[in-house]
């Protein structure tokens, strides 16, 4: 695994979004495949339909296991070989499950080891089932699949921010049930580490915002402000709590390296409106790298070749910049030096010195007593 470049697999989405398209204009740059080894996770008869609906050229090299990977070029792993009809623009039933059954290879084969980061091009929900269960979200999925009991939390990056939210994509009336103060430290917990290990930001400021506008109400007084306390004890440097229009208005991100948001529209939309393009998302807490593009599968637009792949590729850097940062954070940590004579000497004495501290204060507790 050392020895090669680092692989990064690519789950194709919805088979009739914008998937492949993303995928195609991504890879067409020669310096993508020096940086590392692509494997797309889908179907070489979608992929061509997709290729020639979009009238674009796209070389890829058709895999039908693992042994066939190559370095060097676009690698197109076989998920399933039944037809599938593609009818760009259309989210269909067909088209949901060809996602999930590129999903379903791809985390068979992280287990297997076969590549390093994961890279998911756009998928809906509306139209995907599991089992016969409704599709939560990517997050929810992959923290079923490889969580280990870990709640995966999805992490909004772009280039100056880094947001993760109490509350993801609920109604209203169901974010306010998840705005307790345990999950607030979780959450906040979550995001430091992240920062720590997969940022290789040293010490994380983490902003806290508001729940109400003025940063006065009940959940702030109740909630919040102890949440912070003890995150703060912990030794999580988290702040707050701040009003979301005055923080966003007057710039005070640019202080932080992260923020945390009660709820999905109190900071997406700002996240949104200073961004340029979509950004990406880092899906954090799981012990595989995975990233993703802010966009939907933009079924308007399958097809027509319009598309900006950028987000696709800052998907691909984000993954291999957090894979190679989580590399370096953890390797000193497999083989810590042992102690040297000086340093386990200084332990015994202190041991010692604290034992008779403690019996000194015991022999006065017994004579106090009597």
């Amino acid at each position: 695994m050392n020895n090669r470049k680092i692989r990064v697999a690519i789950t194709h989405g919805d088979t009739n979004g914008i998937g492949y398209e993303l995928i195609f204009k991504t890879f067409s740059s020669p310096e993508m495949l020096e940086l590392c080894t692509p494997i797309i996770y889908g179907s070489p008869m979608v992929a061509a339909y997709h290729r020639k609906a979009l009238g674009i050229q796209a070389n890829f090299s058709i895999v039908n296991n693992t042994d066939e990977i190559k370095d060097g070029r676009l690698n197109l792993l076989t998920c399933f070989e039944d037809e599938v009809k593609v009818e760009l623009g259309t989210p269909t039933e067909e088209s949901g499950r060809a996602a999930i059954r590129a999903l379903d290879r791809a985390m068979t084969d992280y287990r297997e080891g076969v590549y390093d980061v994961l890279v998911c091009a756009p998928i809906g929900t509306n139209n995907l089932k599991v089992g016969g269960l409704e599709f939560k979200n990517l997050a929810h999925y992959l923290q079923t699949c490889l969580g280990e009991g870990h709640e995966a939390i999805p992490v909004f990056m772009n280039d100056f921010l880094r947001v993760a939210l109490v509350s993801n994509h609920l109604l209203m009336k169901d974010a306010m049930e998840d705005i307790k103060e345990q999950n607030l430290i979780n959450r906040a917990t979550v995001l430091c580490e992240t920062m720590r290990r997969d940022m290789r930001v040293s010490s994380p400021r983490i902003a806290v915002l508001s729940l109400n506008p003025t940063a006065d109400g009940i959940e702030e007084k109740e909630v919040i402000t102890p949440a912070i306390t003890k995150l703060t004890e912990a030794g999580v440097y988290a702040y707050g709590p701040y009003p979301a229009e005055e923080f966003f208005g007057s710039n005070q991100y640019e202080a932080f390296d992260a923020i945390l948001s009660m709820h999905y529209e109190q900071a997406i939309l700002p996240f949104k409106t200073l961004t340029i393009d979509e950004g990406v998302c880092l899906i954090a807490n799981l012990p595989l790298v995975c990233t993703t593009t802010n966009d939907n599968p933009e079924f308007a637009k399958a097809g027509a070749g319009v598309m900006d792949e950028q987000p696709m590729r800052q998907a691909v850097y984000l993954a291999i910049d957090a894979w190679r940062n989580r590399m370096s954070f953890e390797e000193p940590l497999k083989n810590p030096l042992p102690k040297l004579y000086h340093e386990r000497k200084e332990n015994r004495d202190r041991g010692r010195l604290n034992g008779v501290k403690r019996n000194d204060k015991d022999n006065q507790k017994l004579q106090e007593a009597e």
